[in-house]
C-alpha cells in the first residue's frame, strides 16, 4: 500500500505524518507521501480543465491530480484528502468533494477524504496535555471550555494560548505543528474529527 497524501498547506504536514508514522508504523517517501497546497482554493467550475498554474490551492488542483494519479494507480494504492471544514456544513462538503470524483472519467480506484474540523489546529486544542508538553508555558486557561472540534477560530485561540496575539504577530503554524504533533493521544483522540481520519486509514490499511 503507498499513500499519496493531498493537504491544504504545510502547517497540516507534521500531524498526518505523525499519524501515519506513529500509528500505523509507516515510512515517508517509502509508504507514503505528503503534498502540501497554498490554501484550499475552490473546485473548478469545469474539472476536466487544465488547472491554471496562477492557482495552486487544493481544490484548484484537485480534480487534475486525481485524473493524473488515476492513470497509473490501483488497489494497492490510495488517495488521502484532508480538508479543513472552516465555516462549511460538513455534509454539504463531503457530498461535493465525492461528486467531484464521480464526475471524473479518470480517477485513483481507492480516494479518502477526510475533513478536519474547524481545522488542523482544532485537533491540538482538544489535546491540552500535548499543548502542554510542547509548550510547557501554554495558557492552557484561555482554551479551557473549548469543546472538541468546536468551531471557534481554532489556529487564532492556539496563538493565543501559546502568547501570541493574531492580529499581529506572523503564525508559525508550522512550528506549532512540528512541536504539539509527537505528543497528541492517538490512541484515543480527543478531537472526533481525527479520531475519523485514523479510523478510516485503519479500515484503509486493513
Amino acid at each position: 500500500m503507498f499513500i499519496e497524501v493531498l493537504t491544504e498547506g504545510s502547517s497540516d504536514v507534521p500531524v498526518v505524518r505523525e499519524v501515519l508514522v506513529r500509528q500505523f508504523g509507516l515510512n515517508e517517501h517509502a509508504d507514503f507521501r505528503i503534498h502540501p497546497h497554498r490554501g484550499r482554493g475552490n473546485i473548478p467550475t469545469n474539472p476536466l480543465a487544465q488547472p491554471d498554474p496562477k492557482h495552486r490551492g487544493l481544490f484548484d488542483q484537485l480534480p487534475a491530480k486525481l485524473r493524473g494519479f488515476g492513470k497509473y494507480m490501483d488497489e494497492q494504492c490510495l488517495v488521502l484528502v484532508l480538508v479543513d471544514v472552516d465555516n462549511d456544513d460538513c455534509v454539504q462538503l463531503l457530498a461535493q468533494l465525492n461528486e467531484l470524483l464521480h464526475s471524473l472519467p479518470t480517477k485513483p480506484p481507492r480516494v479518502m477524504f477526510r475533513l478536519a474540523i474547524e481545522e488542523t489546529e482544532s485537533w491540538f486544542l482538544a489535546d491540552a496535555n500535548a499543548i502542554k508538553k510542547a509548550f510547557p508555558n501554554a495558557k492552557l486557561n484561555l482554551i479551557r471550555g473549548i469543546a472538541p472540534d468546536e468551531r471557534v477560530g481554532a489556529w487564532e485561540k492556539l496563538a493565543e494560548c501559546l502568547g501570541y496575539k493574531p492580529l499581529t504577530d506572523a503564525p508559525k503554524k508550522t512550528h506549532w505543528a512540528e512541536q504539539i504533533a509527537p505528543h497528541l493521544n492517538l490512541n484515543t483522540p480527543f478531537s472526533p474529527s481525527l479520531g475519523k481520519l485514523i479510523t478510516g486509514l485503519k479500515r484503509e490499511l486493513n
